[in-house]
């Protein structure tokens, strides 16, 4: 698989990590809120390739001030292919870093042990 597509699909996941939090990012923008990508990492440990379908699992790693970093591991079958770090920044209407919501910060963090700053 062309490498750029992992984070296409970690793209993918990410919003459909939002919907299952309860804050759906039609809902974000609704409130004023945005989401920046400020930096993405990649660490591949098999490859994908043509024609296998693949699966993405999300979860929260941290929530900092206007910031959070979600996991997004890549796989087939069993078999993790490449784990995605992202981490976002939350802005404003103008693209201004904005604080994560309290009730944001309630939701996306829910279950997983995701610290905060």
């Amino acid at each position: 698989m062309f490498n750029a597509h992992y984070l296409m699909y970690a793209d993918e996941a990410a919003t459909a990590w939002f919907a299952s939090t309860g804050s759906a990012y039609a809902d974000l923008l609704e409130r004023g809120l945005d989401t920046m990508v400020k930096a993405s990492a990649l660490e591949w440990s098999s490859s994908a390739r043509w024609g296998e379908v693949v699966d993405v699992d999300a979860r929260c790693e941290r929530v900092g001030r206007t910031s959070f970093v979600l996991a997004l591991v890549v796989r087939v079958g069993g078999r993790t292919c490449c784990t995605v770090r992202t981490t976002y920044v939350l802005v404003d209407d103008r693209g201004r870093p904005t604080p994560v919501p309290d009730d944001l910060r309630a939701a996306w963090t829910a279950g997983t042990g995701a610290g905060g700053d």
